[in-house]
């Protein structure tokens, strides 16, 4: 059971362990509300490409460059031959009949390939139940892994071009028994990922999300043996990944918090970088989480501990959160933790995993000891303000659009929707309401990008 968990730091630290309602919040809610927000409209919207920048690349997606995505897009997208195409996959994959192991291969993967690089809620509308049963009879038969596995991003793809509330019910079951008995770790660790966008897109309540979250965190506290995978570095980072995108949609994690808590701070001494990430990114969720803006009518006081501000906004009304509850009881240990982490210093790493948790661990540190502080916040000044730069990590969309990331929950969906989307990003945040509403941009004012957009010029390429 250790072997996954070998002790990376010399650091004698004791961990312990123990083991229907909706959200509705606008696209529009101020603070923590906008990251708890649950997408529910269709509605077209105005959009996007994007690049993100200084992302790490240590999760189990691939992040292509914006170039690489623009050409993804081209390629499907330019002409209509993709409907009609469309219309033949569709009914080789309903057509179960007369169809062999290669062929539904060969229709799934076209399926997806369409489905990603072109927005078509509209070609697959009232195939939905017919496409879906067929995916979970694919999943359910598991006649080969690579069917197996396309049919679950077949699903993904399905939900998230037309999100339905009844597909969650349908898919939830039969994803959970895979995850749990199937022999093929490359499957458990794709229907992980599928749970996961099931969850978000499928219609689940907050209890049955919250349900899925803690069959996650089984998997993380147990090493991968609560799914017969043990040791397996692989569904555990799958696990971290979803528990942090699904946290997204729930506003009070109070009682969740300390189990969490515990199982991610234990898996910071894993030996596998990728675990070691995963889990630390929680944590700054969580961090996050437990601090929130001031409600309507409270009452702060500048002397109150538990008031917290941006230590670089120097105006009386600046933003403040105030601390709800305490995230973790040991957070002195946890910063020498993170501390040990951001300047690890192991033969056994590669040069690329030593850089990428020094870069991942320097930013969850921050943001740990200062939760108003986001993903890649720059402590250096600028000479041109006199402030820090903080959050330079951002997405453009066009010449006037920034979607700045500088929350961990919008870093938490950003990656999830790659996750699935990968190259068509930008075609669906631009066409597709439903991923735009799950992490809106921002337009800011004219005139008013000013300097932080020119200190994030050298951080990232512009936009189309």
């Amino acid at each position: 059971m250790h072997d996954l968990r070998r002790q990376a730091l010399e650091s004698g630290k004791t961990v312990s362990r123990k083991a229907k309602s909706k959200l509705s919040s606008t696209a529009s809610s101020r603070g923590n509300s906008a990251a708890n927000s649950r997408p529910v409209s269709k509605a077209a919207s105005r959009a996007g490409s994007d690049d993100e920048g200084e992302l790490s690349d240590e999760t189990s997606f691939s992040v292509n460059s914006i170039d690489e995505m623009i050409a993804a897009d081209d390629s499907e997208a330019a002409t209509e031959a993709w409907k009609l195409e469309l219309v033949d996959r569709i009914e080789e994959t309903i057509d179960r009949k007369r169809s062999s192991v290669l062929g539904r291969e060969a229709a799934l993967t076209a399926y997806i390939r369409i489905l990603t690089s072109a927005y078509a809620e509209d070609e697959i509308r009232g195939k939905e139940t017919d496409l879906v049963a067929s995916f979970l009879k694919s999943i359910k038969l598991e006649t080969s892994e690579k069917e197996t596995i396309l049919a679950m991003k077949a699903l993904a793809m399905t939900l998230i071009t037309s999100p339905s509330d009844a597909i969650y019910d349908a898919a939830s079951p039969l994803l959970k028994r895979t995850i749990s008995d199937s022999p093929s770790i490359p499957i458990k660790s794709a229907a992980i990922h599928t749970l996961g966008t099931c969850t978000f897109y499928g219609g689940a309540s907050d209890d049955e999300i919250l349900e899925n979250m803690t069959f996650l965190l089984e998997i993380v506290s147990s090493d991968g043996h609560f799914i017969s995978a043990p040791d397996e570095p692989a569904p555990v980072v799958t696990a971290l990944e979803e528990w942090g995108f699904l946290a997204t949609l729930i506003e009070d994690l109070s009682a969740e918090t300390e189990d969490a808590m515990d199982a991610f701070v234990e898996q910071l001494a894993s030996s596998d970088p990728a675990v070691q990430i995963a889990a630390g990114e929680n944590i700054a969720l969580l961090y996050e989480k437990s601090y929130t803006p001031p409600e309507e009518n409270e009452v702060l006081s500048d002397s109150d501990e538990d008031v917290v501000a941006d230590p670089d906004d120097d105006s009386a009304t600046g933003p403040r959160l105030v601390k709800r509850y305490a995230a973790y009881r040991r957070t002195d240990q946890l910063l020498h933790t993170l501390g040990d982490l951001a300047k690890l210093n192991s033969r056994s790493l590669s040069k690329k995993d030593k850089k990428s948790i020094h870069s991942n661990f320097s930013d969850i540190l921050n943001s740990v000891e200062n939760p108003t502080r986001g993903p890649r916040y720059q402590n250096a000044i600028s000479h041109e303000t006199g402030k820090r730069y903080g959050s330079r990590m951002a997405v453009r969309i066009h010449k006037d659009g920034v979607m700045r990331i500088d929350k961990w929950w919008k870093l938490m969906r950003l990656k999830g929707l790659r996750r699935v989307l990968q190259g068509g990003f930008v075609t669906h945040y631009e066409r597709n309401g439903v991923v735009f509403e799950s992490l809106p941009c921002v337009f800011p004012p004219r005139g008013s990008a000013g300097s932080w957009e020119r200190g994030l010029a050298n951080v990232y390429s512009a936009g189309l």
